[in-house]
């Protein structure tokens, strides 16, 4: 299935939960229980708002948004000076070098 065959699916699924959303709403009124469900859809909305905006951002290709780097650089393995380090705290210990 594709992703734009997937948006439309869960596009609908919304729209069904909007339609059972607004009857409960009618059913139960202004209940606390009944505020807490319209804004716990209302959050999923958006969400799937913004995963629009995000499918539209990657043009739903599936590729990464950010590319593997095409050169690698080497790390040695040698100690760094030690005036690299100088007024640096290491919190990992808890003092400084």
């Amino acid at each position: 299935m594709s992703t734009t065959t997937e948006l439309a699916e869960l596009h609908e699924l919304i729209g069904n939960l909007r339609r059972c959303v607004t009857s409960l709403r009618a059913r139960y009124g202004d209940a606390p229980a009944m505020r807490r469900i319209v804004n716990d859809a209302e959050r999923m909305l958006n969400d799937i708002d913004r995963l629009d905006i995000d499918a539209a951002e990657l043009e739903m290709r599936g590729t990464p948004a950010h590319p593997r780097p095409t050169e690698k650089v080497t790390i040695p393995d040698t100690d760094y000076a030690s005036d690299f380090w100088q007024g640096v705290d290491d919190e990992g210990l808890g003092g400084s070098r």
